[in-house]
């Protein structure tokens, strides 16, 4: 497995199949649907199954352990469960949908290997998800949960971005997997500097705080020292969950459901233990999510993928921390040390050999 000059290996990949997606949402920073007419063949600028397959297979070789599907919205390509199917046995593997296209593709996608789903659904009210999303999917968003649920992809981890505009739903969600067994919820902090409109940001503590109070377990999770908030659905299920956690035996469903806050911005914790990159869809490598300047071309065959990577992962560097670092007011600011070392980058293309 290769790590990087500050130590973290790399064990995962997130592949983005498809920048095009059927929602609209607020919050994303690729503004822009693309033909969303439905599943289709890898479009011009895709990267093509062959080429996914190949990489996977590269990744392997390195010890990359899992992968995550992501887009855009990667239901859109109509060979995943191809993919899915031809991923390397030994890699786990799992997806971030919106869910739409789950209903009549699920059960398939798990026959393929499918093992995780994560669906994005930021509010239980079709009104508010409406506006959120652009989309009048809502009903469709909760049958393709349902779908999965049916497939075996249990827990399904259901994905919401808290800002400004979905920060007064938290707590109906939060009630929602405690009473709905096989669903989990994962609070995303939102990151302006993706996506823009910083007055949307909220003081994501303040989140962490009102879960400590609810929440009748909790535990922290080594990677990123991320807390785990077990929350239940009656009082008698908050009194089983007390006499689990004294014998060192609480876990989610049962009416007990889990809830985990990702919360990167300003968090050199959370970037000193990431051990993903990222492969956009037109077949860049990406050392940060939050980064545009760090782009490696994978090329077609396995010789160029190999430097390619290994390219990447030497000279990837944490976000906060490193890329940028903290001022004397406690905010942070540009590198100018690393910048300078660098000089100007553009993306760096290998060639097809």
């Amino acid at each position: 497995m290769l790590e990087d000059e500050f130590g973290r290996e790399v064990s995962g990949v997130r592949v983005s199949l498809t920048d095009r997606c059927n929602f609209d949402c607020v919050y994303c920073h690729n503004e822009g649907l693309g033909d969303t007419r439905g599943p289709m063949d890898p479009q011009d600028d895709e990267l093509s199954t062959d080429t996914v397959v190949r990489f996977l297979e590269v990744a392997r070789e390195y010890g990359v352990e899992a992968v995550k599907f992501t887009g855009g919205e990667p239901m859109l390509r109509d060979d995943l469960e191809e993919i899915v199917r031809r991923a390397p046995d030994d890699m786990a593997v799992s997806m971030t949908t919106n869910g739409t296209f789950l209903p009549g593709r699920a059960e398939a996608l798990v026959d393929a290997g499918l093992e995780r789903v994560n669906v994005s659904q930021d509010a239980l009210d079709a009104d508010a998800f409406a506006e959120l999303t652009q989309s009048g999917a809502y009903e469709r968003v909760l049958e393709g949960v349902e779908a999965a649920l049916d497939a075996g992809l249990a827990p399904v981890k259901l994905n919401m971005v808290v800002f400004e505009p979905t920060a007064g739903y938290v707590p109906g969600m939060v009630d929602h997997v405690a009473a709905n067994d096989g669903l989990q919820l994962q609070l995303i902090e939102y990151m302006p500097e993706l996506a823009g409109h910083p007055e949307w940001a909220i003081d994501i503590q303040r989140v962490h705080d009102w879960l400590e109070d609810r929440a009748d377990h909790v535990e922290t999770r080594e990677m990123h020292d991320r807390k785990r908030y077990f929350v239940s659905s009656d009082a008698e299920t908050a009194e089983a969950a007390q006499t689990a956690a004294t014998d060192g035996g609480v876990r989610a469903g049962d009416g007990l459901g889990m809830v985990e806050i990702v919360d990167p911005v300003g968090n050199a914790e959370f970037c000193a233990n990431c051990h993903r990159v990222r492969l956009a869809h037109d077949g860049y490598l990406k050392g940060c999510l939050n980064r545009n300047d760090d782009l490696v071309a994978i090329g077609e065959t396995k010789a160029a993928m190999r430097d390619a990577f290994e390219k990447t992962v030497a000279e990837r560097v944490p976000y906060y921390g490193e890329y940028l670092v903290e001022d004397d007011e406690g905010g942070w600011t540009m590198n100018e040390a690393y910048l300078d070392s660098k000089g100007d980058r553009t993306p760096y293309e290998y060639a097809d050999e």
